[in-house]
């Protein structure tokens, strides 16, 4: 499949982008035995098409990635009475948000477009132009769907300590 120096390069950084990787892929997910097989499928497709991949393969792995999780998406929308997935994810508290839970759990309430944009722009601090690379559409669609995931998260965390506040 790849020569030895091809093969070599293709090992470093897989050893090298693996855990980053993996947390955009659970950050997708939201489940940790599906963003390792997301990681593993999108490490083999990377390596098949190296001769490709190799300008830029962090960017391409990431699109691999974000491909494979749409498909899940996709197919996880079609079954019927699954209970929605945990999301196990260390997430820094900033600017007073101290409570996770609440947060993970306004992730997990975003439509996955939304919750793609918000994982490559803030946790995979990739710039607006990247970001629409790794999801195949226009810089105007990631501004949109960030503004709108960001109103909604907003939203649901003011609404969350408004009734924390209120059973005080």
């Amino acid at each position: 499949m790849l020569d030895r120096a091809d093969q070599a390069a293709f090992e470093a950084f897989a050893r090298g982008s693996s855990d980053r990787l993996l947390r955009t892929a659970l950050l997708l997910s939201g489940d940790h035995g599906h963003a390792e097989d997301l990681v593993q499928t999108a490490l083999l497709r990377t390596a098949r098409r190296w001769s490709a991949a190799r300008r830029d393969p962090d960017a391409y792995a990431r699109r691999v990635v974000v491909n494979l999780a749409r498909d899940r998406w996709r197919l996880l929308r079609r079954r019927f009475g699954e209970a929605p997935l945990e999301i196990d994810v260390a997430v820094p508290v900033t600017d007073g948000l101290a409570d996770r839970e609440l947060l993970v759990a306004a992730v997990r309430q975003l439509p996955p477009g939304q919750r793609a944009v918000l994982v490559l722009r803030y946790f995979d601090d990739l710039s607006v132009a990247d970001t629409a690379a790794a999801l195949g559409c226009s810089t105007g669609t990631v501004k949109s769907q960030t503004a709108r995931a960001l109103d909604r998260l907003r939203a649901a965390l003011t609404s969350e300590r408004e009734k924390t506040s209120a059973d005080r």
